[in-house]
Parts: C-alpha cells; sequence; structure tokens
C-alpha cells in the first residue's frame, strides 16, 4: 500500500507553524481597536462583514382606547470590507540565530503593522469601482461633518460636537495630530496672558479635551483632528498571523519571516463623526 504524506507524519518543514496573535495583545495602540466596534472578521478581498443596524422611526401619543399606528422602523446593513496589511522580512540565518534578534524583528513588524493601519484608517483614498479596498480613511469618507477651526478658543469644537450629539451621536475619543495638540495646549486663557486654557500641563497622565479621551498619533494629517463615536464605526478586523519559514530561501540559507493583518471598517452613521483643523496661534 502506498504511502500517504500528513502534516502529522511528515517533517515539521513541510508543515511549518503560523502563529496568531490577538491583535489587542501585540498591537493595542492601533487606533482601529482603540475606536471603533469590533463587529466581526472574514477572509479574502471580496466577501464584507454585513453589519446590521435600525433606523428609528418616531414614537408618538396615542389616545385612550385608538388604534396605534405601526412603525416604519428601517432594518439596513453596512458592508465591510477588508483589506490585507502585510510585510515579509528576510534575514540570514546567522543573523536571525543571534541572541535577540527574533524577538527585536517582532517588535518592528508590530510598529510597522500598527504605523499603515493607523495611516489607513484616518487617511487611505476611497477606492475606485469597482474596487472595494482598502476601505476609504475616515477623512475620505462621505457625509461626515465637517466644522470650523478652531482658532484661539474651543469655541468651534464645542458645536461641532453639539452637532454629531444633535445627530444622535456619544462621542467617545478625540484624534489628533502631535503638532494639532500642541496648538490647542499653546491656547491662552485671554490675551496677553501666560495661562494655557488646556491647563498646566503639569497633570496629563491622560489626555483630555471637552471631558474626552485624546489620541494624538503622527498618522493623523498635520493641523487636524477627529471627534469620534466608537458606537458608529464598524471594525472588521482578525488575529495577526505570523509565519516563519527557513524553506522559501533555501538556496541562500536565509529565513523568511511574514506579519499578515487583515483589516476593515465602514461607518454605520457618518454624520455621527466629525473633523476639523486647528489654527496655530500667532
Amino acid at each position: 500500500m502506498a504511502t500517504i504524506h500528513t502534516t502529522a507524519t511528515s517533517a515539521k518543514a513541510w508543515s511549518p507553524d503560523t502563529q496568531a496573535h490577538a491583535p489587542e495583545d501585540v498591537i493595542p495602540d492601533a487606533l482601529l481597536i482603540q475606536t471603533a466596534t469590533h463587529s466581526g472578521t472574514v477572509e479574502g478581498d471580496a466577501p464584507a462583514v454585513r453589519v446590521t443596524f435600525v433606523t428609528d422611526d418616531d414614537a408618538q401619543f396615542t389616545a385612550e382606547g385608538a388604534e396605534i399606528d405601526v412603525a416604519d422602523d428601517e432594518l439596513d446593513e453596512v458592508l465591510v470590507y477588508t483589506g490585507k496589511i502585510t510585510k515579509l522580512v528576510k534575514v540570514s540565518r546567522e543573523q536571525y540565530y543571534q541572541d535577540q534578534t527574533a524577538g527585536r524583528l517582532s517588535t518592528s513588524v508590530a510598529r510597522a503593522v500598527t504605523r499603515k493601519a493607523n495611516a489607513a484608517y484616518l487617511s487611505q483614498p476611497k477606492p475606485t469601482s469597482p474596487d472595494t479596498t482598502p476601505p476609504a480613511g475616515l477623512l475620505n469618507v462621505t457625509g461626515i461633518k465637517s466644522g470650523d477651526a478652531v482658532a484661539t478658543d474651543l469655541d468651534a469644537l464645542v458645536d461641532l460636537i453639539a452637532t454629531l450629539e444633535g445627530n444622535g451621536a456619544t462621542p467617545s475619543h478625540i484624534v489628533l495630530d502631535p503638532v494639532g495638540w500642541a496648538s490647542l495646549r499653546k491656547f491662552k486663557t485671554a490675551t496677553s496672558e501666560a495661562t494655557s486654557l488646556l491647563g498646566a500641563g503639569t497633570n496629563d497622565a491622560t489626555r483630555m479635551l471637552l471631558d474626552l479621551p485624546v489620541v494624538v498619533t503622527p498618522s493623523m494629517t498635520a493641523n487636524s483632528g477627529l471627534v469620534l463615536d466608537e458606537s458608529a464605526i464598524a471594525a472588521a478586523y482578525g488575529s495577526i498571523q505570523v509565519a516563519t519559514s527557513d524553506q522559501v530561501y533555501f538556496t541562500s540559507d536565509n529565513i523568511a519571516v511574514r506579519c499578515t493583518w487583515r483589516i476593515g471598517w465602514n461607518l454605520v452613521h457618518p454624520d455621527r463623526i466629525g473633523k476639523f483643523t486647528v489654527t496655530a496661534p500667532a
């Protein structure tokens, strides 16, 4: 009887392991994880996560004994398509097995994946039809609200948040670039005053602005910000897949380290997300 080769009976090199890591543990700083609602995961560019939501019809008063009108709630959905972020590292066998090389490579790959995910989440251009992936970054989604420039005081940002709340939002985060955050920190309580509008800066263990946590990231466009409602952002992502092979570069005695992470997002209610710019003080 002919021998049947299986992954259980063959040498390990014929079925190399792939390690799966929970992204919340490996890259907790990824904006998608911090500021969106995880709604599922898929594999492949074609399938989508179908996220259901209800568009509410109004309730009403009805007189005693009268017939109650039937509500016209709309059962709707948004489609979350995903794209795959990848990184492939080629390193000699001798270098790979040096002390600390594997660990530092893993850290470097995690940083690169986080940077790419953050940049895409915020500013990825909208795909051209019939393409559906990578999805458009939040700054490029049609329907989000634009506020006036924030300059000298926070009134424009207060107005933008009020507009979003009027649309049913419960704002959860403010995302800013480092330059924009620095500009806000320079706003003074009054002309010719030296006191910062946001406080003295001695209690910044948690960055807050108008009672909302602030996430500062270099992936945001300079002097720009977003007011987010995490319940209005549907995210799809799975585990981070890391694989190592000493076979693909067999003829050169090199080792391949590959990392992939499939992610996507879409807005359930675009009018509950707002964007603004910050004008640096003179």
